[in-house]
């Protein structure tokens, strides 16, 4: 089920024998667009530590409750790698957490990178630390065997948008399927160039995310995306939803000729 990025944010986290805190924010890999880690605020119970999570360690996500259960205890969460909150995410931090807790690293497969047409992936992201890192901060890139390709859905939110031939707005938010844990779109606000009007946007456009200018380049022009279908979000409220959310999304991949994701 396709879910707003920034409501999925606050939603508890149920271990099995207690609440462990509410996630904050939301990793992902800048190359494939899966989710890898969601980040967990612990509150006072665990302060001065950030908690990163696997999707594969996710159950069935309770939205009336707003609460997503993990097939862990309290004690198998404390006992795991310390991450400090000012800490980067590293690639030997990931595989720590993996060794930890026996996650399959290569969980899940890639709208994207199954496709035989494959995404125009970004440039080497800085190491994600919740914030500016020092290498966004100098207008560097790191060096690509030491980046683990992650990036923070919360520091993407807001960066500036630009079509082939200018710029269209900005990233508002993100739908994310809580199923397979991949980002399916970025909800762009378009106000300042086509008043009152919000697009999707496929990762299958975006051709590249600069970070020193906090911008994303998109292979596609300013004329396809005013000739877009429309998206109404207040559409998709109520039964039939996944059904007429999936009738727009042919209609939209179809008029720019993206790829489908599997089922169309």
């Amino acid at each position: 089920m396709l879910q707003v990025e920034s409501v999925i944010k606050g939603y508890a986290i149920a271990a099995s024998d207690g609440q462990i805190g509410a996630v904050s924010d939301v990793l992902f890999d800048d190359q494939t667009w899966k989710v890898r880690w969601l980040v967990i605020d612990t509150g006072t119970w665990l302060p001065g530590r950030k908690i990163l999570l696997h999707p594969s360690a996710i159950g069935h996500a309770d939205h009336e409750r707003r609460e997503l259960p993990v097939t862990m205890t309290k004690a198998q969460i404390e006992g795991g790698p310390s991450i400090f909150v000012d800490q980067p995410v590293s690639r030997q931090m990931e595989l720590h957490l993996y060794d930890y807790y026996c996650w399959d690293a290569g969980w899940g497969d890639s709208y994207f990178a199954a496709s035989p047409h494959g995404i125009a992936a970004p440039f080497t992201a800085p190491p994600v630390s919740g914030g500016a890192t020092v290498h966004e901060a100098v207008g560097e890139e790191p060096d690509d065997d030491e980046s683990p390709h992650l990036d923070s859905i919360t520091a993407v939110t807001g960066y500036h948008i630009e079509a082939t031939d200018g710029k269209i707005g900005h990233v508002e938010d993100f739908l994310v399927d809580d199923a397979e844990w991949g980002i399916r779109y970025l909800i762009i606000d378009t106000k300042n160039w086509w008043p009152g009007q919000h697009v999707l946007i496929s990762p299958y456009a975006v051709r590249k995310i600069s970070w020193p200018n906090h911008q994303i380049e998109l292979a596609v022009t300013r004329e396809q995306i005013k000739a877009s279908p429309p998206w109404k979000p207040l559409d998709m409220i109520g039964q039939a939803y996944e059904e007429r959310l999936r009738t727009y999304e042919k209609r939209l991949h179809k008029h720019y000729g993206w790829p489908g994701y599997g089922w169309f």
